[in-house]
């Protein structure tokens, strides 16, 4: 059973054996999202739908917290980048909803200004923050149609395919590749342990040779500064 077709409770809340796409991947569907937007037939939607597949990316939240998301929880003044307010995010068991406060990353807060200045507005007036054409909150359903939807316009193979799910697991894992210390991912992602967030994260191939390379650039870096600083 494929992750777009299982079950609710292992589909949306458990991650997939299958790895996340890459980010050369995620950056060529956003791309494609991007130019569809001067073409599409009703802008808005397309719009929205380029700024809110890029919320669940870099801010890694879950289809139902981005759904769930209102116009007032974009606080662009609050911390260096702004904050998203996740009220709505996911508790353990029957624990109840358990808000945090999510940074824009990587433009995600000029993404959402441009969103909020040029395209919400033509959708019926509602808190929504990702509104359908009628003004009210996406579903998480809708969410995932949308994407299976866009993938087939996109036209790439089955394999290069992913659910909203995997965003959340890309977000995580590209982090992770960066140098994000974990349990600044642990808190991004909403996790009640570390141990939560190691199971989103899958690291590429190359991921050991990367770090290698890196460790051995900063040292080189460090050690030429030191030849060259004087007595």
């Amino acid at each position: 059973m494929d992750e777009f077709n299982a079950s609710r409770h292992v589909g949306d809340d458990s991650p997939a054996q299958l790895p996340p796409p890459t980010p050369e991947r995620v950056a060529e569907f956003f791309d494609f999202l991007k130019a569809r937007i001067a073409t599409a037939r009703k802008y808005a939607p397309a719009a929205r739908d380029y700024a809110m597949f890029r919320t669940l990316y870099h801010a890694g939240l879950r289809s139902e917290e981005a759904s769930l998301l209102d116009r007032p929880d974009a606080h662009f003044s609050r911390g260096p980048f702004g904050k998203l307010h996740v009220r709505f995010g996911k508790g353990a068991r029957t624990s109840g909803p358990r808000p945090r406060w999510v940074p824009m990353l990587d433009g995600l807060d000029l993404v959402l200004r441009w969103f909020l200045d040029d395209v919400r507005g033509k959708f019926p007036d509602s808190p929504a923050l990702f509104a359908d054409e009628s003004g009210g909150n996406l579903h998480r359903g809708t969410i995932r149609n949308r994407l299976r939807y866009l993938m087939e316009l996109e036209g790439r193979p089955a394999t290069d395919r992913f659910s909203p799910h995997a965003l959340r697991r890309a977000c995580a894992t590209h982090n992770y590749e960066r140098g994000v210390d974990l349990v600044a991912i642990q808190q991004l992602l909403g996790h009640w342990t570390v141990s939560s967030t190691m199971r989103y994260v899958r690291p590429s191939a190359t991921f050991i040779e990367d770090a290698y390379r890196r460790a051995v650039t900063t040292t080189l870096g460090e050690l030429t500064a030191e030849k060259g600083s004087p007595a």
